[in-house]
């Protein structure tokens, strides 16, 4: 999956380019090549056909001259390339590769979920259904919507996707290594050029076709772009582990809530770092694991900050992690008020650029829910965040161990 903003040569790459590459390594194979209309397919289509045609000497294969229409052209080496759009059918054939080039043609289409559902009705039975035995599929797109086909791949986490998304400013964790605020392409457009496209187009356009990171409207409570990246360290001062819980595992039916534990280190005066976020969609007794073996892991030094739900049954639970965690040094606080209001603190410290985070897997996700917060599907990160942030500043280092305190906010 090759996620990149408008003009920067993604087509060229992997409609153009990979094509003939890819019949240069398997040459008696079938690619299709598949766009949200017929008319761009074909398009494509035409210039990798004509590409092959210009370099034949050197490629070692030519077009075959009874089999060269610019939707479905064969190879003398016995190739074969087929141009299809999201509505057109390719029932009967079958395909060791199928690139998929922008199945979505605007925000009207995207913002339709009568749309977005039969596109991906079509990639389930038209497209994932054609491919041979160890056959790819190499998806390339603009992001325009959280749900559009690349998110719903994503969201239904389908085994061996490969995610390369190059925002048009790099973010925290970027893959190219650029630091955070370098232009993708600065010789095409440079950061002056981008700050002028994003002041036209809006930041909800800008997030979803430049830094590929659709949200959902009204997703303004954290500034993400001020979140630093960090190396790694070894901290030495006060570090908490806020936690928010679930018990609903994940099954073909649901999409239930996450088990999350943020660590968060208090790095000096004004200045904080999210160093792991760990989670999980289990059971009660995969959750209780999960929360003994971080605890472990952590250490005894790092504060254990745990979630008190309302009534008799709430209280249970944060006695009974209390009492499992023996040793420890665990804190128990009521939620109180609405979420924003809760992470509200955090957020102020985010917007003013004093929150870090290490370089790790975990860091897409967590910086798309902050940044989706609060319309966006889930919450849970957030609320383990300011649960840590909150204890950080509420509880002294140092204290007393394996004590359950009520913070009231």
């Amino acid at each position: 999956m090759i996620l990149m903003p408008p003009g920067s040569a993604k087509s060229t790459y992997t409609s153009l380019l990979f094509p003939v590459w890819w019949f240069l390594r398997h040459p008696r194979s079938t690619v299709i090549c598949a766009s949200h209309s017929l008319g761009l397919a074909r398009s494509f289509g035409r210039r990798a056909r004509d590409l092959v045609r210009q370099h034949a000497e050197r490629l070692g294969f030519a077009i075959k001259p009874d089999h060269r229409a610019a939707d479905n052209w064969s190879t003398t080496e016995g190739g074969e390339y087929l141009a299809v759009g999201v509505r057109g059918s390719i029932v009967g054939r079958r395909a060791d590769l199928i690139i998929i080039d922008d199945p979505v043609k605007s925000h009207a289409i995207a913002d339709s979920k009568r749309q977005r559902d039969f596109i991906w009705d079509w990639y389930k039975s038209g497209v994932s259904t054609r491919l041979k035995p160890g056959g790819r599929v190499a998806l390339v797109m603009t992001r325009w919507h959280k749900d559009d086909l690349g998110g719903q791949l994503e969201a239904t986490a389908e085994d061996g996707w490969r995610v390369l998304r190059l925002p048009a400013l790099a973010e925290a964790g970027d893959p190219l290594g650029r630091p955070a605020g370098e232009p993708l392409w600065p010789e095409w457009e440079d950061k002056a050029a981008l700050a002028r496209r994003r002041a036209l187009i809006g930041d909800r356009s800008w997030s979803a076709l430049y830094q590929q990171r659709p949200h959902a409207p009204g997703g303004s409570v954290f500034r993400i772009d001020r979140i630093t990246e960090t190396g790694v360290r070894e901290p030495d001062g006060h570090v908490v582990r806020g936690w928010d819980f679930a018990a609903t595992a994940k099954d073909d039916g649901n999409e239930p809530d996450w088990t999350v534990g943020v660590k968060l280190w208090r790095a000096g005066d004004r200045q904080w770092v999210v160093l792991d976020v760990v989670r999980i969609r289990g059971s009660a007794l995969q959750v209780e694991e999960l929360l003994l073996r971080t605890a472990a892991g952590d250490g005894r030094t790092v504060t254990i900050a745990l979630p008190q739900d309302p009534g008799q049954a709430g209280k249970f639970q944060a006695s009974w992690y209390t009492g499992r965690l023996r040793g420890f040094h665990v804190v128990s606080s009521r939620e109180t008020g609405p979420k924003t209001e809760r992470a509200r603190y955090v957020a102020t410290q985010v917007e003013a650029g004093h929150v870090a985070i290490v370089r790790a897997p975990w860091n897409r996700a967590f910086l798309e829910e902050l940044r989706d917060f609060p319309s966006g599907t889930h919450d849970d990160q957030v609320d383990a965040l300011a649960r840590a942030f909150n204890t950080l500043e509420s509880e002294p280092a140092g204290a007393s161990r394996s004590r359950v305190h009520h913070m009231v906010r």
